[in-house]
């Protein structure tokens, strides 16, 4: 198995605040965000807008 470079871009996924639920999966510059992201994106689950937070993917 090859070990993947590690590189300044890698990628997250979005995790609903109210359900707890990941829907969402981007790529984040470390290099240019140093915080969590945070978005208001649509939760099919609960079917209205809420924040997305930031995930590690498993």
């Amino acid at each position: 198995m090859a070990s993947k470079k590690k590189g300044p871009v890698e990628k997250i996924a979005l995790q609903c605040s109210e359900c707890k639920r990941k829907n969402y999966t981007t790529e984040k510059n470390r290099k240019n965000i140093q915080g969590k992201m945070e978005f208001n994106k649509y939760c099919k689950f609960d079917r209205k807008h809420t924040v997305h937070k930031e995930a590690k993917i498993k």
